[in-house]
């Protein structure tokens, strides 16, 4: 098994104190890429600690991070850019993402910090590897033109007992290029009612992005039954796929053929 490097500290966004926890390969392994991983109200970066996800991806060969934000765990005072439920700048996450120097990250966003990933994502110049949505609030403040004009990788997950998930999937699933797991039997914390299911599909998400900030290739997953896997080459801009996978109760991922 793969031996992890574990480190926690604060960093200094806008002015303001950010506590994070972090792990990556250790024994001077090379990372991939990073992972920023953030959280919901009632949560923090602890919540990622405790569900092994740090661990997971770090014996995985990421720099997994996740950070408290503003108002919540360790970083309780530090003042939050915008109020609850409004998009915040996305210089914010930027700048955090400057801060921790992570290169272009793969965001996991579920619930309230969807205030804070959403603009991330539609900012001019962000470039983020990939985006990871649980149930993030404010999809309903991104019109369907900015929806479109995103070509980043997007994993949709949400639990089937959560009503905000499959609501802000009606919005989400205007990003064109996503894959999207419903977890049967999960409710709005999805990740920590099936966490194996979680780390499984996460992992197989971030194997398919390249380890270059260049996009050389991707793999979509579709139904075991056909037999069937794409593989696409060059911008995956000009090429634009999406696919849909749900779990049944034992856990399995079934995932159907995208629409092309």
């Amino acid at each position: 098994m793969t031996s992890v490097d574990k480190h926690e500290g604060t960093i200094q966004v806008q002015g303001q104190g950010l506590f994070f926890r972090e792990a990556r390969p250790g024994s001077g392994e090379a990372s991939r890429f990073s992972v920023l991983l953030l959280h919901g109200i009632r949560f923090s970066s602890e919540t990622w600690q405790n569900l092994g996800t740090l661990r997971r991806l770090a014996e995985a060969g990421y720099r997994a991070v996740a950070i408290d934000l503003q108002g919540l765990g360790h970083s309780k005072e530090a003042a939050a850019p915008s109020p609850l439920g409004e998009l915040a700048p996305g210089s914010f996450l930027a700048a955090v993402v400057d801060a921790l120097e992570l290169g272009p990250p793969v965001v996991i966003s579920p619930s309230l910090s969807g205030m804070y990933a959403l603009p991330f994502l539609l900012a001019s110049g962000s470039q983020p590897r990939g985006y990871v949505s649980v149930a993030p609030i404010c999809t309903d403040k991104i019109s369907a033109a900015d929806y479109a004009s995103v070509k980043t990788p997007t994993l949709i997950v949400y639990g089937d007992q959560d009503p905000m998930g499959s609501s802000s999937f009606q919005h989400l699933k205007q990003l064109p290029n996503h894959r999207v797991l419903v977890m049967e039997g999960a409710g709005h914390p999805c990740y920590l009612d099936k966490p194996e299911e979680w780390h499984t599909v996460l992992l197989d998400f971030l194997q398919g992005q390249p380890a270059s900030s260049g996009i050389s290739r991707c793999l979509l997953p579709v139904s075991p039954a056909t037999g069937l896997s794409i593989h696409l080459s060059g911008p995956l801009s000009l090429l634009l796929f999406s696919c849909r996978g749900r779990s049944d109760q034992g856990g399995k991922i079934k995932w159907e053929k995208p629409r092309i």
